[in-house]
């Protein structure tokens, strides 16, 4: 077996639900050690973060990923132990296989190949994994953010190793990533019953004229690569279950997936000068996930496009869809942020999966990249 296959199942057999890493992050940094990396563990609360570097000075080049997975789900409804990686027909089964044990492992050998045959590359190779990005994202990559930004450590160009492949190896590059807020709208109305309007208010009234001038509202036409900002409405609830009574309160929760058109305050202040119109008497409460970025054209993207061409017979398409991912908290570092990784078909999924030819090719991509990004100090100069 090789060195990435071996590396991503002894990864896979590690229960590492989110957030407990489960003892993925120091089998890393013993091999990252090993290869003449300097290791820093970086725990906060329950989460285990780990940045290693090879290499000083500019540019510094980061590998973005996680050692934390989604549960598995019921493990009968799988076909073989989630937690037990097993290869079936040139697949390699297991929770983790494509989001993002496999990554994580092709980083790790990508990167020590790279410094075994370039030990005097050119700036900083960086390594930096999370157990909190499938959780609830706080002492994960945006602590460890806070805590570059308060001691000055610059990254200038990020590789996260997400699954972003959409049908072949290479065939996507993610360039940035839509913000993403989210909302939990309460209207208050008086409680009464539904003989008596007049001795009542009823709050799902008062709500709906102004849910449907959100819903309804053009935000912007889209940025560059990016698609429209989007509003949608993923619950609401009222009503105390009987027919007869007008409720008191009226609770809907919504998501905004935004462009860099606008910033969270932005799109909060707006929505409230919209309620505020209608006249609600209203609370709502905020989740700011992560603000928009996007990398335009440069040297990230330039070496990106060639190499991934190389390996996926043609250009691949470059992309700013999909959800978030941790490099929302590294691009407001001034870094340039890209995502390269294997086909995301199976994620969260029963039976996730990951095609070992793939897994297999994956640290020689990303080999390339480093190549091409981080030559040798004296070609370099």
């Amino acid at each position: 077996m090789s060195d990435v296959l071996d590396l991503t199942r002894e990864l896979i057999s590690r229960k590492s639900v989110t957030p407990d890493d489960a003892g993925c992050q120091p089998l890393v940094a013993a091999r990252l050690e090993a290869a003449g990396f300097a290791v820093e563990p970086m725990r906060f609360g329950q989460v285990d973060n780990l940045w290693a570097t090879h290499g000083q000075g500019a540019p510094v080049l980061a590998l973005l990923g996680h050692t934390d997975v989604v549960p598995s789900g019921p493990s009968e409804a799988w076909t073989s132990d989630p937690f037990a990686p097993e290869i079936r027909d040139g697949v390699l089964y297991g929770r983790g296989a494509a989001d993002m044990k496999s990554g994580v492992a092709a980083f790790v050998v990508a990167a020590e190949r790279f410094v075994a045959a370039h030990p005097g590359h050119a700036g900083t190779l960086a390594l930096l994994l999370t157990s909190d990005e499938e959780g609830d994202a706080i002492d994960g990559v945006r602590r460890v953010a806070a805590t570059f930004a308060e001691r000055g450590t610059r990254i200038d160009w990020c590789i996260t190793g997400e699954p972003s492949s959409t049908r072949t190896l290479g065939d996507l590059l993610r360039v940035g990533r839509r913000g993403s807020l989210s909302a939990t709208l309460t209207v208050r109305g008086v409680q009464g019953h539904v003989a008596y309007p007049d001795k009542a208010r009823n709050p799902i009234h008062d709500l709906a004229p102004a849910l449907a001038e959100l819903v309804a509202r053009h935000w912007d036409a889209g940025y560059e690569s990016f698609p429209p900002t989007s509003l949608q409405v993923s619950n609401i609830a009222a009503g105390t279950g009987a027919t007869n009574v007008i409720p008191g309160t009226a609770t809907v929760q919504f998501n905004l997936r935004y462009t860099p058109h606008w910033d969270a305050p932005a799109l909060e202040a707006e929505i409230g000068a919209l309620l505020d119109r209608h006249g609600l008497d209203y609370t709502i409460a905020w989740h700011r996930s992560g603000e928009p970025f996007y990398t335009p054209e440069g040297p990230l993207r330039a070496a990106a496009r060639e190499v991934m061409s190389r390996f996926a017979g043609a250009a691949p398409e470059e992309s700013t869809g999909g959800g978030t991912s941790d490099a929302r908290f590294i691009a407001p570092l001034g870094a340039q942020c890209i995502e390269i990784g294997p086909v995301n078909a199976s994620i969260h999924q029963i039976d996730e999966h990951v095609r070992v030819a793939d897994l297999e090719a994956l640290p020689q991509l990303y080999l390339q990249l480093l190549e091409r990004l981080l030559p040798d100090a004296k070609s370099a100069g």
